[in-house]
């Protein structure tokens, strides 16, 4: 892999989150209709412009992975090292994006590990890259690790641990709903919800406590079970659980930056099939 496909990779992570930022309307979550919202559109115009500061870190991250050829404690150390230093460009460029960073950040350099896999290939080398602690890593805790420590989730760290479970989710989700006749806004929706409906979102913990997130998970299931997006019944409850979200004030940021990994890894080129002899 030459330093043109690190940042190939780098460039198509924030393609895929910008995509997801796209896509609307997401329950609690920013989306182009804060464009008419004057209070609210910085935060959906800021989100986007920060985006492409993301992009010479994970072209580092593919990059470090490339050149460490494994999934090392020492490749874990960089990552994390590149990662702190993308976070502190991402917020002079506006902030956010600091779940995404890490999901994109692993999946990136998993990709650049092994340049042939796909799906739930990556994820899995993903899961081997983040089974190393970073020792450089900051002692003191993160808002993510103490809401993690004091309700037993997964959180960020967790999910990577696994495999990213929920990336997979998304992409089974993907697949069923473009089969089902679903146009991509409403297969990447209908994953979105997916994950919003089994996620133990730490941002959502932290700000609704377990009865807030059980909340927002019983409506992102509510959704689905009504048909999903390409429903008229699905599209009501949508619509009623993102006036509720925004209501509340409650975002599951966390299924945003998952969804993010799991459209990246979607659109990986799949390998020619060899031609038969």
């Amino acid at each position: 892999m030459s330093s043109r496909e690190d940042e190939a990779l780098a460039r198509a992570a924030v393609d895929a989150l910008t995509d997801q930022l796209a896509l609307a309307p997401k329950p609690g979550l920013p989306d182009p209709r804060d464009l008419g919202a004057h209070a609210a559109s910085p935060d959906h115009c800021s989100l986007r412009w920060s985006a492409k500061a993301l992009t010479p870190g994970l072209a580092a991250m593919a990059a470090a992975a490339r050149r460490t050829g494994e999934p090392s404690p020492q490749l874990r150390a960089e990552l994390g090292a590149i990662g702190r230093c993308t976070e502190h460009s991402v917020g002079l460029a506006g902030g956010g994006h600091r779940g995404a960073l890490w999901t994109l950040g692993l999946l990136v350099a998993a990709a650049a590990l092994d340049p042939g896999a796909r799906n739930r290939d990556v994820a899995t080398a993903a899961k081997k890259i983040a089974a190393h602690s970073d020792r450089r890593a900051p002692r003191r805790p993160s808002r993510g690790s103490s809401v993690s420590a004091k309700y037993g989730a997964a959180g960020a760290r967790g999910e990577a641990r696994a495999g990213f479970p929920h990336v997979r989710r998304a992409l089974d989700a993907l697949a069923a709903s473009r089969r089902a006749g679903a146009d991509e806004a409403e297969a990447r929706l209908d994953a979105l919800l997916t994950v919003m409906s089994t996620l133990q979102d730490t941002e959502l913990l932290y700000t609704a406590g377990p009865s807030g997130l059980r909340h927002v998970q019983a409506g992102a299931r509510g959704v689905l079970e009504a048909g999903g997006t390409t429903t008229d019944a699905g599209r009501e409850a949508l619509l009623a659980l993102d006036t509720d979200l925004h209501a509340r004030a409650w975002s599951p940021r966390g299924s945003a930056g998952l969804l993010a990994g799991a459209l990246f890894v979607d659109a990986l080129p799949v390998p020619a099939c060899p031609r038969a002899a």
